[in-house]
């Protein structure tokens, strides 16, 4: 089954990118990961990071009208760190007892680490469900620094400095602990992308709070990656002891903050990698070679990535072939989904998640976050 393009003008998918963001905003401040797919209606750190992280660019070059005096994006993004804080701070008794163990040596207990998805109100998503992912709240403090910087937002607010301090003390703690990656899977490895994700956000809160200090940690994990995270090739690797890559590992070179520079000649040979083993024709990026969620078909969400990362190598050319390819497969309505099914790793499995969970998730809101990403990328540099 493939899927049908309808083509968007690039000005109208970035007005239908906003709408879809904002309006599936909740009441308290998270975002729906997709409005009409059941498991994903729960609000992510890491999703929501991301989709924070593009209305704070978005509203600096196209700002919307809004009540409160600053732009509608602003306002969106801020609100969705004060819920990222009120969830964090929480959970302080039962994050304090994790690192606490953490701190001794002994084991981890999940029911005191930050889950990954929450109703709106801040109730924990079911149990049924991988929790403990490490690279959300990662990715929340690189976010939240943005947030900060570019609306000028000091002095922090007292609920976000203290949430920003316990998230430091946490992953600073738990780092080396397997867990769950950014696409649920995999528990028991110890996942590059995510220690990147960690590094990012203890980085990014030294910057908002100086007096963290998490250089230390920061060199320890630099140093981990280098001697543990590796493939025989010298790309990083997916996970550890894996010579595999996998397209998460765009992560590593996030603006300001990466773990590399995106032309460090490590992230080169990684993302060489990448487009040599997950490019799927047509300009789609698979996760991994084995993936075969809705039979491992190309993400949109992933081309895009792929294409913010060549603008940041200065290839605005390639970037604007990945997102024609992106815009291509808007549907009528102009929603970009997670993936689309014209280009499997293995189709035999596509009918066995319809099944379990429904069409591919269209719109999802990260999709059109990383869209609006990238436009503003392009933008910056024409």
């Amino acid at each position: 089954m493939v899927a049908k393009k309808f083509p968007v003008a690039k000005d109208a998918l970035h007005a239908v990118s906003q709408r879809v963001i904002l309006e599936h905003q909740q009441s308290e401040g998270g975002y729906l990961a997709c409005p009409v797919m059941p498991d994903y209606q729960f609000s992510w750190f890491r999703d929501g990071a991301f989709i924070a992280y593009a209305l704070t660019i978005d509203g600096e070059r196209n700002p919307m009208q809004h009540p409160s005096g600053i732009a509608a994006q602003w306002d969106s993004a801020g609100r969705f760190h004060h819920w990222c804080a009120r969830q964090i701070n929480g959970r302080s008794e039962a994050l304090e007892r994790t690192i606490t163990r953490a701190q001794r040596g002994e084991p981890i207990v999940i029911a005191d680490t930050l889950n990954a998805r929450y109703h709106d109100m801040g109730e924990a998503g079911p149990d049924d469900w991988p929790e403990f992912q490490l690279d959300g709240p990662g990715i929340w403090l690189w976010s939240v620094a943005k947030y900060v910087e570019v609306c000028r937002a000091r002095p922090l607010p007292i609920l976000w400095e203290n949430a920003i301090t316990l998230v430091v003390r946490y992953l600073s703690a738990v780092w080396r602990t397997p867990c769950y990656d950014c696409w649920e899977e995999l528990g028991s490895d110890v996942h590059i992308s995510t220690l990147a994700a960690i590094y990012a956000g203890l980085s990014a809160a030294q910057r908002l709070i100086p007096t963290l200090n998490t250089e230390g940690v920061r060199a320890e994990i630099k140093a981990f990656i280098l001697e543990n995270g590796l493939t025989p090739g010298g790309e990083l690797a997916k996970s550890v002891g894996v010579d595999m890559v996998d397209a998460n590992l765009l992560l590593a070179a996030l603006p300001d903050d990466g773990l590399l520079s995106p032309d460090d000649p490590l992230m080169l040979r990684t993302v060489a990698r990448i487009e040599r083993d997950l490019l799927a024709e047509g300009h789609g990026v698979h996760r991994h070679r084995k993936d075969t969620y809705y039979g491992g078909g190309a993400w949109v969400l992933l081309g895009l990535w792929l294409a913010w990362y060549k603008v940041q190598i200065g290839d605005a050319a390639r970037a604007r072939e990945l997102v024609a390819w992106a815009e291509a497969h808007a549907d009528s309505n102009g929603y970009l989904p997670e993936q689309v099914n014209d280009a499997m790793l293995d189709p035999t499995f596509y009918e066995g998640w319809v099944k379990r969970r429904g069409e591919i998730a269209n719109p999802l809101l990260w999709t059109h976050a990383k869209y609006m990403i990238v436009q503003n990328a392009l933008a910056d540099i024409s």
